[in-house]
């Protein structure tokens, strides 16, 4: 059976027309080239709403000069396939004149939240995903938002972004999709070579390792995560960063924390690949 397509909305003009009075509305914000990640998403916002909203929007904000917004991947063609698979009703893909028709100089800083862990490697990456998302939400209304949990620093950004300037809109959190191996799904994951696909699974193992040592409480916080690191140095990676945090704060955790994180950032090759893991005990 062929899945009916998606309507596509390139304004918001035409966005807000087709969402009039179309009931209950769930959104998933993504910047396109989707994976089974992505799908998942989507599929849980169909569970939670009416009518399901996908955005498809490279958001150059959220790119520092030196990173690779001219090479990301642009297949919306395959994305609409992919969305209409999944159930979703409306894709809103703008262009960047239509969602920044001016200078976009009001711009959103999430705080102390957007600080570490990403926002020490990547400045003014948060400020970009909170000035794009909140403009999307203004636009969207969506009742129900879910992000995936693999970009769990993001997820967080948005939910502290949603409390403090009290948006209506309730955010779900979507396990991260793996692959067999363990890896995490990723765009970003189709520029690793043969051999680097084969030691990506390698950070996923780690994080593993690493929960084990906090229930076990075999090591320090400050120790596991320097072994962490360690291991994956001995293997070819770079390291940005292997941080054990509480889960909602993402402050750096101590022995009192029962609900942590484990975050990773570390380049295999020129890929720079993330991963997480949380940990109750």
């Amino acid at each position: 059976m062929i899945s009916p397509s998606p309507k596509l909305c390139e304004t918001v003009a035409s966005l807000r027309s087709t969402l009039k009075n179309r009931g209950r509305i769930g959104f998933v914000p993504t910047m396109g080239n989707l994976h089974e990640g992505h799908i998942q998403l989507m599929r849980q916002a169909q569970q939670l709403s009416d009518v399901v909203v996908a955005s498809v929007f490279v958001n150059r904000l959220q790119f520092a000069p030196h990173e690779d917004f001219d090479r990301y991947p642009r297949t919306l063609a395959n994305d609409m396939q992919l969305m209409a698979e999944a159930g979703v009703d409306v894709v809103f893909a703008p262009s960047e004149a239509e969602l920044y028709p001016e200078p976009q100089t009001c711009l959103v800083d999430p705080g102390p939240i957007a600080t570490g862990l990403e926002g020490e490697f990547r400045p003014g990456f948060f400020r970009g995903v909170a000035t794009v998302v909140s403009k999307l939400f203004h636009i969207v209304e969506p009742d129900v938002a879910v992000f995936g949990k693999k970009d769990y620093q993001q997820l967080q950004v948005i939910r502290h972004m949603v409390r403090q300037l009290q948006l209506r809109v309730n955010i779900i959190a979507g396990e991260t999709a793996r692959a067999h191996d363990g890896l995490a799904l990723s765009s970003r994951n189709g520029y690793l070579s043969e051999r680097e696909r084969e030691e990506a699974p390698r950070l996923y193992r780690t994080l593993r390792t690493c929960a084990q040592g906090l229930r076990d409480r075999s090591a320090s916080i400050e120790n596991l995560e320097l072994h962490a690191v360690a291991n994956l140095r001995q293997n070819r990676w770079r390291p940005d960063y292997v941080r054990i945090c509480d889960q909602t704060t993402l402050a750096p955790a101590t022995d009192a924390t029962r609900h942590l994180v484990i975050l990773a950032a570390a380049h295999l090759g020129p890929t720079r690949l993330i991963d997480n893991l949380e940990v109750d005990r």
